[in-house]
């Protein structure tokens, strides 16, 4: 994989310019597919938002950007990145999800009045949130690392599936059922056949729910049988491969929902299940202690009730 960036622009490496300074890293996982990775960690003023992958698709005529990362001023590093590897025109802006660390970039993309794109109960999403969003992140990054963050809602929705040409390549955008949360998108490039998975695909970093725990089982279920030539997570590597890359994250929600459905067959209340379900999983991810109990506590509520 070829990596790149920063500002000032050096001669030519492989086909991508070698920069000085750097600023926002990416990598070439495939011909014109950019993708930077994210910190495993909480939102703070160091990170400035940058805890999230955030990728790019150049195409002959057109870039498209999917997620911009945790605030304005690392989405504007993500910018820089891409105006250093080509001056096409950002002309698609994509979220796969409402989360914070996926959005609040989007508007240091303002100037290049974009389409922005999303799932179509995303907009529903974002203005329940809004205020919630705003406070919490401003709270955590701090009034200089958030400054100029705004929610941005999608000009663009997907209703089911969504073709976007970006000249001699199109990103095939799908909606999907309630899994993660109720507005996920998978986005796929057609000429690579490389699929952005967003936050339905995990690595490393312990999965999040903020949606339904037997949806996502299902669609993991679907994902296993997917074709693509490699996959991008919302956490983790760069680029991964199916099915393997979603098996650990199929174990972990396999057994939070097993120890869950035992604990309410046998009376047992959600303090009780706080302590004790999937406490085997927790070496295997980072941030356990962080979201853990928080899964916990939203996959009891939706199994209670089965």
């Amino acid at each position: 994989m070829r990596s790149a960036l920063a500002f000032t622009v050096a001669p030519l490496v492989g086909g991508v310019p070698a920069l000085a300074n750097t600023i926002l890293s990416v990598s070439e996982v495939a011909p014109g597919v950019f993708v930077h990775q994210g910190r495993y960690e909480l939102q703070s003023p160091e990170n400035r938002g940058d805890m999230s992958n955030a990728s790019f698709v150049i195409g002959n005529a057109a870039v498209a950007v999917i997620d911009t990362l945790g605030s304005a001023k690392v989405g504007r590093e993500l910018r820089a990145a891409i105006k250093a590897i080509t001056d096409k025109p950002i002309r698609y802006v994509i979220n796969t999800h409402m989360h914070p660390d996926h959005v609040f970039g989007n508007a240091a993309f303002k100037e290049d009045n974009p389409q922005y794109v999303g799932h179509h109960k995303l907009r529903r999403g974002l203005e329940a949130r809004s205020q919630s969003y705003m406070a919490s992140s401003k709270d955590m990054l701090g009034e200089d690392a958030f400054a100029g963050s705004e929610i941005i809602l999608p000009t663009l929705n997907v209703e089911d599936t969504l073709t976007l040409d970006l000249g001699g390549r199109s990103l095939l955008c799908e909606a999907q059922k309630t899994a993660h949360t109720d507005n996920d998108l998978i986005i796929t490039d057609s000429k690579t056949e490389t699929a952005f998975f967003g936050d339905l695909l995990f690595s490393g970093h312990i999965p999040t729910l903020d949606g339904s725990l037997r949806g996502w089982l299902s669609l993991i279920e679907q994902l296993e049988g997917r074709k693509a030539a490699r996959v991008v997570p919302g956490h983790g590597p760069h680029a991964m491969q199916l099915p393997g890359a979603i098996m650990p994250e199929k174990q972990y929600w396999s057994i939070v929902a097993s120890d869950v459905r035992r604990l309410i067959k046998d009376g047992k209340d959600l303090m009780e299940a706080t302590k004790t379900v999937g406490q085997s999983e927790r070496a295997n991810w980072k941030m356990f202690d962080q979201y853990h109990v928080r899964n916990v506590t939203t996959a009891f509520a939706e199994l209670e009730w089965e």
